[in-house]
This record gives structure tokens, sequence and C-alpha cells, in this order.
């Protein structure tokens, strides 16, 4: 009877600590009591990295239990202890780094000197070549209203090409679903991945603070926070009365290594409401412009780890005015310096995943590390019943 309850015992503990265990947090503010968009979230037992949606939502699944760290640049680290996290919802709250005094940093260079500098050893310290197993996810919208979707579980081979970073995408799974009757206009049209990823490799978004001419245009500050000496943050603002369409930056890096951390830059409404509208047709009008990369750098490996990019305009089509949409977000699920093995005849060259059909063989946005909103989940929650 004994050997019989032991057994059963072990049993039950053993399919308690077996199960898939599914939590949810969401971090906020602990000020503001706001969500805290794109914090880093590292499961310390599998190494899963994944990353806070727009609500400071983060759902993911493992088995057994794991500390989790939390990170992001404008908020104090906190690890969490997975014995904490007992309800269905957890909510997290993290201090932010902007409460405190912030040291203005007075150096010898200028500091666009400082972002050329951070660049070359950057793209010097890439890994390259290497590969990136990423999801990739697009939303579309035409006049405000989900046009269609798209998310794939994509690798990408990077490699060198006379002194160039090049990529070779291989698509493993992916999914493509029109959400409205309407035609889809040709301005509806995804990101070239191959393009993107080797932009983000060569850091082309920061090319208007290298050039002499645009340097004029702007008004640098360096920061440093107290609580972390190990980065500093750069930042550039386009002088009042500008005219043109100049981007905000900020510019995350590690001071000891020149590794660049974080880029941010978004057309600001100052910006925006400076700049004169055409009315002609054919022409676009941007509304809003956003783009983000974060960098991961762990031991001696320093690879893109996410990637957000995000613009809103009306273009004149001579009949009408359409408003155009698209938010794409990309995250690297893994990483290895070891090349891919593939055929030829594997490589996906078109531009964007709409021009490849449907292949789905696991639920592989469950484990992608990025968690939708309430709406883009409905909209995905639409697409599964479709299929």
């Amino acid at each position: 009877m004994k050997k019989t309850l032991v057994l059963l015992l072990f049993f039950l503990c053993f399919n308690v600590f077996s199960q898939t265990n599914e939590r949810t947090l969401i971090l906020l503010d602990i000020d503001s009591n706001l969500p805290i968009e794109d914090a880093v979230i590292l499961v310390l037992k599998t190494k899963q990295v994944l990353m806070s949606n727009s609500d400071g939502k983060v759902v993911f699944e493992l088995k057994g239990g794991s500390n989790i760290k939390v990170t992001h640049s404008a908020y104090l680290p906190l690890t969490i202890k997975w014995a904490s996290l007992n309800q269905p919802e957890n909510i997290i709250y993290l201090k932010s780094k902007l409460n405190t005094l912030d040291d203005i940093v007075v150096t010898k260079q200028h500091p666009q000197e400082i972002i050329k500098e951070l660049v070359s050893n950057s793209i010097k310290k890439l890994n390259v070549p290497a590969r990136l197993k990423a999801y990739s996810r697009e939303f579309f919208k035409l006049n405000g209203n989900y046009a269609y979707f798209n998310d794939g579980l994509i690798n990408f081979q990077l490699y060198k090409d006379q002194k160039k970073v090049k990529s070779i995408l291989l698509v493993e799974q992916n999914r493509s679903f029109g959400l409205a009757d309407d035609d889809i206009s040709s301005d509806l049209l995804g990101y070239n991945l191959n393009v993107s990823m080797e932009k983000y490799y060569i850091f082309t978004v920061l090319r208007p603070l290298l050039d002499e001419k645009t340097r004029k245009k702007y008004n640098f500050i360096v920061k440093v926070y107290p609580l972390n000496q190990e980065y500093n943050e750069i930042s550039a603002i386009p002088l009042e009365g500008t005219t043109e369409l100049l981007d905000d930056f900020k510019i995350v890096y590690d001071v000891k290594r020149k590794l660049i951390i974080e880029i941010n830059t978004e057309l600001s409404p100052i910006t925006l409401a400076g700049v004169k509208e055409e009315t002609s047709k054919g022409t676009k009008n941007i509304i809003r412009s956003v783009f983000k990369t974060n960098y991961r750098v762990d031991g001696e490996n320093y690879y893109l780890f996410s990637s957000k990019e995000e613009i809103n305009y009306d273009v004149n089509t001579g009949n009408e005015t359409k408003n155009i949409e698209v938010l794409n977000n990309l995250i690297t699920t893994n990483f290895n310096i070891q090349n891919y093995t593939y055929k030829e005849s594997d490589v996906f060259k078109d531009k964007t995943l709409f021009n490849i059909k449907n292949s789905i063989l696991t639920d592989y946005w469950n484990v992608s590390g990025l968690t939708p909103t309430a709406k883009e989940l409905e909209i995905i929650n639409k697409i599964i019943k479709s299929f």
C-alpha cells in the first residue's frame, strides 16, 4: 500500500512540474501606472527572449519554473522570482531611470564624431557571417481599418559581399490574410525583409546625422544615467523652425564597448506641423513615422534583437485621398554563428511575404516572443478560424 502511495505521489508531482505553465506579465511604470512597451524579458532557464507590447503585456509558456529578468533602456533592471508569478495576470512595476537627474556629458568630440565612431565599430563587431531565426509580423491599414496581415517564421543567413552586409532569406512558415473587401492597393506593400535586414546591419537610418550639412540642422545632447554607467544616450533634435522632414533621434550605446544598443527615430508633431502639405496627384503626406531597433550583446556575440517600423501617410490618388498605415515588427528568436545548409531552390527571392503561398506547420506565433495587443489578437484569431 505504501509503495502504491509513493508511486502515486511521484506521478502527481511529476505531472505538476512537467506541465506547461502559461504566465502573463503586465509591465507598468511605478509612478504613472502607464504600460511599458518594448521591455525585454529574458527567461533565464531557457534563454527565451520576449518583448512587451503597447499594453505592457507579455504572455509565454514554460515547463517548470524559471526566474525572469526584465530590462529596458529607460528603466532600472528587475529580476523576478518564478514563485512570485502565481496569478493569471501578474502586474510588475518598473522604476524609471528618468526620475533620476541626467548628467550631461561634456566631450571633446562633437556628438556627430561619436556617432561615426559608434557606427564604424558596431558594424565591425556585429556577427557576420551568422544566422538569425526571426518572427516577422505586419499589419496593414487602409483608411483606418485593418486591411491585410501577414507573419512568418523566417531565417536570415547573413554574409559579407564586397564589404557590404547581405542576407539570404529562407522561409520556414508563413501566413497572409486579407481583412477587407476592398482591392489591396499597390501602396499596401510590406517591407522588403532583405533590404531591411541589410540596413539594420549598416545603420542606414543614422546617415542623416553623419552628413556634415545635416549636422548643422540638429541640436545634439549626450547624457549619462547615474544609475547605469554602462550606457550613454545621444539625442539629436531638429532646430526650431525647420521646414524639412527631419527625424528626432535617440541613440543608446555601451560606453566601454562603443556598441550601439538601441536606435529610436520619430517624426515629431512639431516637425510635421512645419512641413507644407502637398496637394498634387500622387503625392504622399507623412502623418507618422517611427523606427526602432534593439541590438543584443551576449558574451562575444552582438546581433540584431528586434526592430519596429511604422509609417502612416495620406496619398492623393486624384479622385480621393487614401490613408495608408503599415506596422512592422521583427524579433530574433534564435542566433547562431553557424551557416545554414540549404538549396538554391529554398531561397525566398521575392520582396515580401505576400508573394508566397501560406505554409502553416505549427503554431509558430505562440513562441514568437511578441504578444499581440487585444485588437491584434482579435485580428489573429479571425485568421486562425479561417484556416
